[in-house]
């Protein structure tokens, strides 16, 4: 199998009022910033056009930074249902863009993110985002949350290496992986 050698990683951070992105691109094992921020859907008033606008962000960034992955937060387990509901909707969007452009996905939980940017899975935000400036070798925006959250996705991603590839048993993980072994279940 032939290396990678260069390789492009949208990291996405869900949410239903602040969604944070980041793209990294590696090359050589070497990981920079393309892009990180925000996208803020608090300003719109039903749940319906937060979802389109999340929809028409993610493809713009998608078309623009053209990423071989994504990677995203795994959905938490909540006390309020409606909350999760509201989540898992905007993940679903975001999902949804990224396999309408064949892009593959995988989950990542939140613990495993900061497990594996700083060594910690009780990590707080504030370490995530300290870490990551010292790991991509820049001062990230300290107020940016979402998107440092959404960069440690990329990266974690990235430490991961091959989980878009075929394992020691033959199957593929992330949802682009199961869209195309069943093309039957879709509709």
């Amino acid at each position: 199998m032939a290396e990678i050698l260069e390789k492009i990683i949208l990291g996405v951070d869900p949410g239903t009022r602040f969604m944070g992105y980041g793209v990294i691109l590696v090359q050589r094992g070497n990981i920079s910033v393309l892009q990180y921020g925000v996208i803020n859907v608090s300003k719109y008033t039903t749940q319906e056009l937060k979802l389109k606008k999340i929809y028409e962000r993610i493809i713009g960034i998608i078309e623009e930074f053209t990423p071989d992955e994504m990677a995203i937060e795994a959905p938490f387990f909540g006390k309020n249902v409606q909350s999760m509901l509201k989540l898992g909707r905007a993940q679903g969007v975001v999902m949804a863009a990224a396999l309408s452009r064949q892009i593959p996905i995988v989950e990542y939980s939140p613990k495993t993110v900061k497990q594996s940017v700083t060594g910690n899975g009780n990590a707080s935000k504030e370490q995530v985002a300290s870490m990551l400036d010292h790991l991509l070798k820049m001062k990230l925006e300290p107020t940016m949350f979402d998107a440092t959250d959404a960069l440690g996705i990329a990266v974690c991603h990235h430490f991961h290496g091959n989980n878009i590839m075929p394992t020691n048993k033959g199957t593929k993980k992330g949802w682009g992986a199961f869209v195309n072994e069943n093309p039957e279940r879709i509709k």
